[in-house]
């Protein structure tokens, strides 16, 4: 089995078993260390800059299924799709030197990339998506992060079980190069289901790090105080890694 397989099959493992395990505190002193060794060796095999296997065209999957939220009923979403996103903004904020409020043509006028790549799911399903956007590197080299930053956080539009969704990761995922925000899938805009009108592709972490509805791109210091502190929707909730590499 290739090396995206195993550590895609491990961190599947490890995150579905979290929720039991972690309600003990030797359960989440383990957890801490498998997902320390996790990281380490992730990082350690693949390189900082390690590339995600990247498809041909032929091998794009014919339907590519939505999973968690697929159309939010919170806040202004639906007023949103109405009027095909032509007010959308993402808010680019933080600990910058310059915050930036972009719109969809903002984003598009952008360098894009587009890669065909595999989404893992921790459910234990993939598939294949040919996704466009531009680099997370574009938006936060013009935005200017400080020094002091660790983390960049996603802000959503979706709430699920009365929590906002909310992801992060740390510099080395933010400035990957397959690291894009994505806003066309398969050459088409995104559909609801997978997240429009914005979503994060983070080609080396498990689906679950890939954030839909982006409403906001935050550089902080620590994750502490955001959310139950533990990094993400899934960490706080249910016990998921916070590092889901693969």
């Amino acid at each position: 089995m290739k090396r995206r397989g195993v550590l895609a099959g491990m961190t599947a493992f490890l995150a579905a078993g979290c929720q039991k395990v972690s309600e003990s505190t030797t359960g989440r002193s383990l957890l801490d260390a498998a997902q320390g060794w996790h990281q380490g060796a992730n990082r350690l095999l693949g390189g900082r800059t390690g590339m995600a296997k990247e498809y041909d065209r032929s091998e794009r999957s014919p339907f590519f299924r939505g999973n968690g939220s697929v159309n939010p009923q919170n806040g202004d979403y639906q007023e949103q799709v109405a009027a095909s996103f032509a007010n959308w903004r993402l808010e680019v904020g933080g600990l910058v030197n310059n915050p930036m409020s972009l719109s969809l043509e903002n984003i598009r006028a952008l360098p894009q990339r587009t890669q065909i790549t595999r989404h893992d799911c921790v459910e234990g399903w993939s598939a294949i998506g040919e996704w466009t956007g531009p680099q997370l590197s574009t938006l936060l080299e013009a935005a200017g992060v400080q020094d002091n930053a660790r983390y960049i956080v996603f802000r959503c539009a979706d709430n699920l079980n009365g929590q906002d969704y909310y992801e992060s990761v740390d510099m080395i995922d933010a400035y990957h190069p397959q690291t894009i925000v994505a806003h066309l899938l398969n050459g088409e805009p995104l559909p609801v289901r997978n997240g429009a009108p914005l979503r994060m592709r983070i080609e080396k972490q498990l689906g679950y790090k890939h954030p839909k509805y982006l409403t906001g791109i935050e550089a902080v210091a620590s994750l502490d105080d955001i959310g139950d502190g533990k990094g993400g929707y899934w960490e706080d909730r249910a016990g998921y890694q916070w590092y889901a590499g693969i």
